[in-house]
């Protein structure tokens, strides 16, 4: 059976319509990365490419078009040059291409990865982070001639996780020991919290950046000064300075916004991304002004296009003859036959996140989540792809949900949500009911509900106070646990 689908689904191709347009509209929201600034330019990642802007805003020109990605950009400290981390011979490499733009030239072959990270002061090797000597995943900092004639320099420190940076005299280097953990868990304040050290080049001694046990990363060095991002006030990430002097860390500026995501120091300046747009931060004045950036290219990443889908399908259900399977893929609700019969794309919907489908016991509906509303919401259709597509609104707060299941009559379904909650939803009336919340945040799945086959109870297990699992029945007679 598995096989057949396989077959069916490799014979399958989506098409995709990405609705990306009008790219030289700067009201609307882009994603411009990673950025760094030398006098004049500031140089960002946008759609897998390099790409550069004058400092006081305007149209963007594309600086690198390789195949693969290339990321992580970092001036030289004169300007005249830009390290990038980039994929052109098949492999992760470091490259550097003259800040006025040119031919990208390859200084490192290792077949592992070298990921860019900064430069030594003097503006004659680049850093980056390689685990070619430790053959795991815990990478080392090398730095490697510009001109790429020689081998790399391991630098005096056991192990590195990211972002560096050296004093103006070179005899101290900020950074990283340990990598960024679970970006996507907010407020993370377990074992694997990330810090900053000050490490004496001399001997290879450290001092840590006083902090409670928060999120500190990407340490950018200017002057006296160690800018970095944090998450220690408990509302977002924003750029805190660490006095090399006083030993005091103060905020930079007041963020009221989304995180600061990267940052990267330029002359007279800091500049950083937020929610896709580019600032630059003056440490004179204490202001931050947001660069206005127009970009227009080709970008064939966005073209409509078949793209095969077999290898990036997920959450999969059995119809109950088991003549056909339901996926996800790409975004799209795909419904493919074992054996004979045609691949149906139930969404064909562009532009919008269609997720984890669920066929109904009596094989007549598909279940799914879509934020095609621009908030997660239940859709349900006719697993043949005709009609119309019923929209059920989940309520506010708005959330995430997860892994709808149908009653055995078909009747109801349950679901979880981000916010731990358990939920059941009555399709004749169209509102969701809270059936419990789970005691504790986890990284995986805990409350694993189901239904009894008389479709009077939900069965599930949930964190009891000491943490263990327990298992609990929910009766919807009684609406009572």
């Amino acid at each position: 059976m598995q096989m057949h689908i396989r077959r069916n689904l490799i014979t399958f191709a989506a098409v995709l319509v990405l609705a990306i347009s009008g790219l030289a509209q700067t009201d609307k929201p882009m994603l411009f990365r990673s950025p760094t600034m030398n006098k004049t330019d500031i140089v960002f990642v946008f759609a897998g490419d390099l790409w550069n802007v004058p400092r006081s805003g305007g149209a963007a020109e594309r600086l690198t078009s390789g195949t693969g990605a290339e990321g992580n950009p970092k001036f030289s400290p004169d300007g005249n040059w830009v390290a990038f981390t980039g994929e052109y011979d098949g492999n992760v490499d470091v490259f550097v291409i003259p800040a006025t733009g040119g031919e990208p030239r390859r200084i490192t072959y290792h077949p592992g990865a070298d990921n860019v990270i900064g430069w030594t002061p003097d503006g004659r090797s680049v850093i980056f982070l390689s685990n070619r000597a430790t053959g795991m995943p815990v990478p080392k900092m090398y730095t490697m001639p510009v001109s790429g004639e020689g081998l790399p320099t391991e630098l005096p420190f056991p192990i590195a996780g990211g972002a560096a940076s050296f004093s103006p005299d070179g005899s101290h280097l900020a950074y990283m020991p340990l990598a960024q953990a679970f970006a996507q868990w907010k407020f993370y304040r377990g074992g694997r919290t990330t810090k900053i050290w000050i490490g004496d080049m001399s001997d290879s001694s450290v001092v840590e950046i006083p902090r409670q046990n928060s999120n500190d990363f990407t340490p950018v060095w200017m002057g006296d000064k160690v800018y970095f991002l944090s998450d220690r006030n408990g509302k977002n990430v924003t750029v805190y300075s660490y006095d090399t002097k006083t030993k005091k860390v103060a905020e930079a500026f007041a963020n009221t916004g989304l995180d600061v995501k990267t940052a990267s120091a330029g002359p007279d300046g800091l500049v950083f991304e937020q929610f896709g747009a580019i600032n630059i931060y003056n440490p004179g004045s204490g202001k931050t002004n947001k660069v206005n950036i127009s970009l227009s290219g080709d970008l064939p990443q966005v073209r409509t296009r078949y793209e095969k889908v077999a290898q990036r399908v997920q959450n999969v259900a059995i119809s109950p003859t088991g003549a056909r399977a339901v996926f996800e893929a790409r975004g799209e609700i795909l419904s493919v036959p074992v054996e004979k019969g045609n691949a149906r794309n139930l969404t064909n919907t562009p532009g919008v996140a269609d997720r984890d489908p669920a066929w109904s016991p009596d094989g007549k509906r598909i279940a799914y989540f879509s934020d095609e509303s621009g908030e997660y919401a239940l859709h349900l259709r006719e697993q043949t792809g005709m009609g119309e597509v019923r929209k059920i609104s989940l309520g506010s707060p708005s959330s995430y949900f997860y892994s709808p299941k149908f009653s055995p009559d078909s009747k109801k379904i349950l679901f979880t949500d981000k916010r731990l909650n358990l939920w059941y939803l009555d399709l004749e009336k169209g509102t969701p009911v809270k059936v419990d919340t789970n005691t504790y945040e986890n990284p995986q799945s805990v409350l694993d509900p189901n239904w009894s086959p008389d479709n009077k109870w939900i069965v599930y297990t949930k964190q009891l106070r000491n943490r263990l699992c327990a298992v609990f029945v929910y009766s919807l007679d009684s609406g009572k646990s």
